[in-house]
């Protein structure tokens, strides 16, 4: 029976609730993807979308390195500025892209989906960002503000 490696230190609490924030955010693009609700080029981009953000998920969820980290935290942050465009874009009445709504959101739908996502994001990459930020600390990396 082969051993098991040992178990990765650090805040592990910490970065299995950012690893599973993330993979939320990868079955909401999926789920939303499979809907097809926003056409067959915004369903393929969800579809990849998740397929990147997996291998990062997993990475945190075992080891916690900083890489996948940033790099989550990066994307999330990426999310945000997309959704918050469509949102005013659409003064708040679901999706805009271009001319004329992509999705067949309703305006009566209103800001909710999107104002759900753009939170979602903003807590991935709250979380992924307190714990490169642990880490660094925990390692003896001296703080980027002076103090």
């Amino acid at each position: 029976m082969p051993l098991k490696p040992p178990a990765a230190a650090g805040p592990v609490l910490h970065r299995r609730l950012c690893a599973g924030l993330t993979a939320v955010s990868c079955a909401v693009h999926l789920w939303l993807a499979a809907a097809g609700n926003h056409g067959a080029w915004l369903g393929v981009l969800m579809v990849l979308l998740a397929a990147i953000c997996v291998p990062c998920a997993v990475h945190i969820w075992r080891h916690g390195a900083v890489r996948p980290l940033r790099q989550v935290a990066g994307a999330a942050v990426l999310m945000v500025a997309v959704h918050s465009v469509l949102l005013l874009g659409a003064g708040g009445a679901g999706h805009a892209h271009g001319g004329g709504p992509a999705s067949s959101a309703s305006p009566a739908a209103g800001a909710g989906p999107l104002l759900l996502v753009i939170g979602l994001e903003l807590g991935t990459a709250l979380l992924a960002a307190t714990l490169v930020a642990r880490l660094r600390a925990a390692a003896g990396f001296p703080s980027r503000d002076g103090i």
